[in-house]
């Protein structure tokens, strides 16, 4: 079984929305999915509402750090942010690594509609790329 790692700032955001739709398209014996943070800083309410509205449940995820075994044992890391890049532990060169460098929605100012569109801006490109993934 494969392994994939998403890492993130806090584990809150990205990181979750990730695994997340990581776990629903990739679903089957070939992945093992999992995220983590540099920090675990909970789960953000905006990130859980948005994954509930195309049906996938995040609410009950745990907000981690990274688990230096895991990363090592990983087939494919993905950072998702700057400060996960710089901060991360030394991924091993047997790791496959990507880095999709996203803006934090979590930062989003605005209405409350003009920051959960950004919300779904994340998930939507999140999505994109992990279906490119299984091609």
């Amino acid at each position: 079984m494969k392994k994939i790692y998403f890492l993130c700032t806090g584990n809150s955001c990205r990181s979750q929305i990730a695994d997340g739709l990581a776990k629903a398209i990739l679903a089957s014996d070939e992945w093992e999915v999992k995220s983590a943070g540099i920090e675990a800083h909970g789960i953000n309410p905006r990130a859980v509402k948005i994954m509930s509205e195309i049906g996938i449940d995040i609410s009950q995820n745990k907000s981690e750090i990274i688990d230096i075994d895991y990363l090592n044992e990983s087939d494919l890391v993905i950072t998702l942010c700057g400060d996960a890049l710089d901060n991360c532990p030394v991924i091993p060169k047997t790791v496959e690594h990507q880095h999709w460098g996203l803006e934090d929605p979590a930062k989003a100012t605005g209405t409350e509609e003009e920051i959960m569109n950004m919300f779904r801006e994340t998930r939507n490109e999140i999505k994109n790329r992990i279906e490119k993934l299984v091609i």
